[in-house]
């Protein structure tokens, strides 16, 4: 076996067993959200924060994202490959959209609804949310730099016939982080 070919066949299980990692990591947070909230509701010491609109905004920019790989995919399946490269820009700029969008969220919560992470102000629900959820916008951070270089690659079109790994990698990434995402966003709105 030569090393593309090793390449290939190692790649994508090291991708699925660095996402099954950070399921377990959000696994946890969520666990420990859970707990936290149990104990001090019990002691009526919980406090209820919504969502920022943002968030749902951001939700929107994700399956944007999202549908411009799968449609990039699909391009690239019948060789239209300056198409694909344009929804995989436009994947990448919705991903950076998605990450404003949480800022400004957090922005939201700390000046219209005074959650903060520390402090005296500080309560234990907004801190939790705070770390769960820039804990998964790092993550989006990777997923939108793997969006770039994708993007620059495809612009060089190194995305022909069957040398599409990198893009099928990325945008499992990416879609995964978007599945995450969602999930997160329906925790934190029923278990708040």
């Amino acid at each position: 076996m030569d090393k593309e070919q090793i390449r290939n066949k190692t790649s994508k299980p090291l991708l699925w067993i660095g996402m099954a990692s950070i399921g377990m990591a959000f696994a946890g947070l969520t666990s420990g959200y859970v707990v936290s909230k149990s104990s001090l509701v019990s002691a009526g010491a919980w406090q209820t924060i919504p969502l920022p609109n943002e968030f749902l905004i951001s939700t929107i920019f994700m399956i944007i994202s999202s549908a411009m790989l799968i449609l990039a995919s699909n391009r690239l399946k019948v060789e239209m490959y300056k198409s694909s490269n344009l929804m995989i820009w436009f994947a990448f700029l919705f991903g950076c959209a998605f990450l404003y969008t949480q800022v400004l969220g957090w922005n939201d919560l700390m000046k219209n609804q005074g959650v903060f992470f520390t402090g005296e102000q500080s309560r234990p629900a907004g801190s939790w949310l705070y770390v769960i959820t820039w804990f998964h916008w790092i993550h989006a951070l990777a997923g939108v730099i793997v969006l770039l270089v994708a993007s620059i690659r495809s612009s060089k079109g190194f995305f022909t016939g069957k040398n599409i790994l990198q893009f099928k990698l990325s945008s499992q990434f990416w879609h995964f982080l978007g599945f995450l995402w969602i999930y997160l966003l329906l925790f934190l709105t029923f278990l708040r």
